[in-house]
């Protein structure tokens, strides 16, 4: 899965380059002929006229399915869904080396490939994901968190599990929700009006310079031409910044961020609202890799709660004083 994934992105992020290359040339080409046109007669300005009109709706159409299907936000999943199937195959790997599997693990990890596989289809047709949501979420590639069964036995030291640790974990958890999700469903959000705001406009761009391309030689002759060179040129622009910056790209990375934001809340919170401290993972070896996965040593993390406790004790007491004197 993991050679399928890295084969279809590369072959993906070779249509972004192509359809790119291929469409800005079919354009520019309309919109010099457009311009030739205008100085033409007779037999010529016919040719040319019938010639760039019809590049102009075919640049038209092919923007359309280009910008349905965003190419670079589609390489962006196959990235993602390679590194996923990586990490969960180092994943299997431990549960190998560390003991013996029993049916539990061989049903988690089907899970976690179905998961992975409804996340990030390979085909196009009736699987892809919706490029222009209405709503943007965190994307979402792991199946809901079970009860997990403590593999170790006779342990009576709280599993590394104190009080403090606890508070701490909470303190993160609600500096996720506040902070980091928001802010990347908030860029995700700007990423995706963006998009869409580009996406309409270069097919109605291409659009509008067929429709003036064909009127020229006519009565608006001038105003015909000058319609059909600069909304080519204009869709040209709108194109490179759209697929060559790669805005769907950015918008399935902030989503996918998101994501992971939210698979640690709720990494964390079924540690926490595990009662039996002997069902968690050992709380030690969690503090350590909530850190290392939000890229903090343990003693920046403990600052991180730390920071985000006094910060709600503070706003607990402003609206507790507010709302005594109002």
């Amino acid at each position: 899965r993991v050679e399928m994934h890295k084969n279809i992105g590369e072959q993906r992020d070779n249509w972004n380059h192509l359809l790119l290359t291929s469409i800005n040339a079919i354009t520019l080409t309309a919109a010099t002929m457009a311009g030739i046109a205008a100085t033409s007669v007779g037999g010529p300005l016919v040719a040319l006229k019938l010639s760039s009109t019809l590049m102009y709706l075919a640049a038209t159409g092919m923007l359309v399915v280009m910008n349905k299907i965003q190419p670079s936000q589609l390489v962006e999943e196959q990235r993602n869904a390679v590194r996923l199937f990586k990490q969960l195959h180092g994943q299997i790997q431990i549960t190998l080396s560390c003991g013996t599997p029993t049916s539990t693990d061989v049903e988690e990890a089907m899970e976690k490939v179905l998961a992975l596989d409804k996340a990030y289809p390979l085909p196009l047709l009736g699987a892809m994901l919706d490029k222009f949501p209405e709503t943007v979420e965190p994307a979402v590639w792991w199946p809901q968190h079970r009860q997990r069964q403590e593999r170790q036995s006779g342990r009576t030291d709280g599993n590394g599990w104190s009080v403090e640790l606890e508070e701490e974990m909470r303190e993160v958890v609600g500096v996720l929700k506040r902070k980091d999700t928001e802010d990347y469903l908030r860029l995700g959000k700007i990423a995706l009006k963006v998009n869409k705001i580009l996406a309409i406009s270069g097919p109605l761009l291409t659009g509008l310079a067929a429709c003036g391309t064909a009127f020229v030689g006519s009565s608006h002759g001038p105003w015909a031409a000058t319609l059909g060179v600069v909304a080519g040129a204009m869709a040209s622009v709108v194109n490179t910044m759209e697929h060559g910056g790669q805005v769907g790209m950015v918008f399935e990375m902030y989503r996918s961020n998101a994501g992971f934001f939210r698979l640690m809340e709720e990494s964390i919170e079924s540690n926490l609202n595990e009662r039996d401290v002997g069902r968690r993972e050992n709380g030690e070896l969690f503090e350590m890799k909530v850190a290392l996965q939000l890229g903090r040593s343990l003693s920046r993390l403990k600052d991180l709660a730390a920071s985000s406790y006094s910060s709600s004790k503070k706003g607990e007491a402003i609206e507790e004083f507010a709302s005594k004197l109002f």
